[in-house]
């Protein structure tokens, strides 16, 4: 290029404090734009090629960087003058970017970087509905999922037998070969054995070359004291079976609980609700209360008013983590008659003639006080 030498920040596109990730993603998406096999014939283009791997050399380098953030490009004239860097110009384009390279041929030729290397599995997620119950206490689940595992018959090899895979002719077994692009020669995946330096020439009848086939398992999960909605279990190698020897993948449990027609949750705590009679919350009683761990019996003092809680310590649920367990509360609900006989009526009438409304409802005086003082009436 004709002209004063440009910046390099300028020539990449980058700020003077980029960093790696940010260099190297303004050169590749340069030097894929600018190079010559897609530019062919272009000198322009050409030059850019250059102007761009020069500046990515220098900034990609820390030592280098450096002595250009302090010195710009006189820091390099002594050293292109002696040939120091090679290459063109004076810069050795092949060393130290064939991971850059790699993902350049691999849009020009189609050839994936990771190949047929071993590949870990897929995950798996199985959505599980439990009783209340269950994720109070534990329990252990069976389930049926369908899912790909190692062939039985070639045991993930993908051949028929020993002698249906061979060296790849193409890489001679070494999974890379040595192309030439332009400028470069780089050392890439082979795009015949993807990278493993065999070629299967009879594939397992079983797996049709794939070394994994889809089957459907019951698996037992264990499923711990505490869950609750939207717990995820992991059970580790239940997933898909992995390629080329990869590791299997990883199964996730999503827990979804079923509503209690008695019990609430609230955290560790477990909530009910225990309705008792207008006679029985004035005289005091003893009712019966469910738990976790079966039939207690709580005692109602006289005059309990409605929504009051007790506590049972130690009967919620346990803590998914181990630290101890929640507790229970009972919420007393005082239920109003909705019907009234003759004689019920006479006796509530009369219970209403001789109740002193400050003695006997204190909640309520105190309420009809509050809104006395709030408007200001006698």
């Amino acid at each position: 290029m004709n002209g004063k030498k440009r910046d390099y920040y300028e020539v990449l596109g980058v700020s003077r404090d980029a960093g790696e990730d940010e260099l190297k993603k303004a050169y590749r998406r340069q030097a894929i734009q600018f190079h010559p096999d897609r530019n062919p014939g272009d000198k322009q283009a050409e030059e850019r090629f250059k102007e761009v791997n020069e500046a990515y050399q220098v900034l990609s380098d820390a030592e280098k960087r450096a002595q250009y953030d302090r010195y710009g490009h006189a820091a390099f004239e002594g050293m292109r003058a002696a040939g120091g860097f090679g290459g063109f110009g004076g810069f050795d384009f092949t060393q130290g970017f064939e991971e850059v390279f790699s993902d350049i041929f691999g849009d020009f030729f189609g050839a994936g970087r990771t190949g047929g290397r071993a590949r870990r599995g897929e995950d798996l997620r199985y959505d599980l509905e439990i009783d209340f119950e269950e994720a109070a206490r534990g329990a252990e689940k069976t389930i049926k999922l369908s899912r790909f595992m190692l062939c039985e018959v070639c045991k993930g090899t993908r051949s028929a037998g020993p002698g249906g895979i061979r060296s790849c002719p193409n890489c001679r077994g070494s999974g890379h070969v040595r192309m030439q692009q332009g400028f470069f020669s780089i050392s890439t995946t082979c795009g015949q054995c993807r990278g493993e330096g065999k070629i299967i020439v009879e594939p397992c009848a079983a797996c049709h070359g794939q070394g994994r086939t889809r089957k459907m398992q019951s698996l037992s999960v264990r499923i711990p004291p505490g869950v609750d909605n939207g717990s995820r279990l992991r059970v580790g190698g239940a997933g898909e079976a992995g390629l080329s020897g990869g590791s299997p993948g990883d199964l996730y449990v999503v827990i979804h609980v079923r509503e209690h027609p008695i019990f609430l949750r609230q955290g560790n705590d477990v909530v009910v609700e225990v309705p008792v009679s207008f006679p029985q919350a004035a005289l005091g009683t003893e009712v019966e209360v469910p738990t976790l761990d079966g039939k207690v019996k709580v005692k109602i003092v006289s005059g309990t008013q409605s929504g009051k809680v007790m506590r049972l310590k130690g009967k919620g649920i346990p803590d998914l983590h181990g630290y101890g367990r929640g507790d229970q509360l009972v919420k007393v609900i005082v239920e109003t008659p909705r019907r009234l006989n003759p004689r019920q009526r006479e006796l509530l009438e009369e219970f209403a003639r001789i109740s002193g409304e400050e003695l006997h409802h204190p909640m309520a005086k105190g309420f009809v006080d509050k809104i006395r003082e709030m408007f200001g009436t006698p």
